[in-house]
């Protein structure tokens, strides 16, 4: 174990599944101290013991990543649990495949809410302790579908080219302090990402679609590089996409 992360403490959303699992466990092994975040208690105090029970230091915070006390609640931990707060991963997020004729207001609003919203307070509420700390990286779990646009997915898409933008701008507004921004865009996850809402439990299975564990890799090279360099973009995509 090279524990590459010794010292480094790192906030993760949406953490009970998926990425933001797989990132915990990534991340823990490399020696990381770990604020999770994410709705599901029950999920959530698993992987907190699991992680505890192999010498990871790690603290849940159950809460919505959409309301602002969920951010406050989170910061806070990270400061009186381990004193800093040195990486933020912005993972939580939803999709809902649909026709824009079929999108409701309320499913607009929770993709935006949840993928959008919950970006903007987690970095809006880490970076005073990043700026006084001058230093910090701030990474956004977008996809490759905040690089093109996709029938089917107007509103996703809007969603995830906004975690783009926004760290592009951050890039260059926190840079002169220190801090790293970049963005991860992965294609198709083996997840539990939007069953019932586009995706079944049958086709994430048969699918050549990433594993989480691949997507954890990516996040783990963005946060382990040396302080002169940092990554802005990852595109990932299976190597089984068709060529045509």
């Amino acid at each position: 174990m090279s524990q590459r992360l010794n010292g480094s403490v790192c906030l993760i959303t949406g953490a009970s599944a998926g990425i933001g699992k797989a990132c915990a466990l990534a991340l823990a092994e490399e020696g990381a101290s770990l604020v999770l975040i994410a709705r599901r208690k029950q999920r959530l105090d698993e992987l907190v013991e699991r992680i505890q029970s192999s010498g990871g230091r790690v603290v849940g915070v159950v809460g919505d990543v959409r309301e602002e006390e969920t951010a406050r609640r989170a910061v806070l931990a990270a400061k009186e649990h381990f004193g800093a707060a040195h990486i933020l991963i912005n993972n939580a997020g939803v999709g809902n495949y649909k026709q824009l004729i079929d999108t409701s207001a309320e499913e607009y609003d929770e993709m935006m809410d949840t993928n959008v919203r919950s970006t903007f307070l987690f970095t809006r509420h880490i970076v005073p302790l990043m700026i006084e700390q001058r230093s910090g990286t701030i990474l956004m779990i977008s996809s490759m579908a905040g690089v093109y646009g996709f029938a089917g997915e107007a509103v996703y898409c809007a969603t995830k080219f906004a975690q783009v933008g926004f760290a592009q701008a951050l890039d260059k507004e926190l840079r002169p302090h220190g801090i790293k921004v970049g963005v991860i865009c992965p294609g198709g996850v083996k997840t539990e990402f939007a069953l019932g809402k586009g995706r079944t439990p049958e086709g994430v299975a048969q699918s050549a679609m990433l594993d989480p564990e691949d997507v954890a890799s990516a996040v783990l090279l963005a946060c382990t590089q040396p302080a002169h360099a940092r990554i802005i973009e990852i595109q990932m995509r299976t190597m089984a996409e068709p060529l045509t």
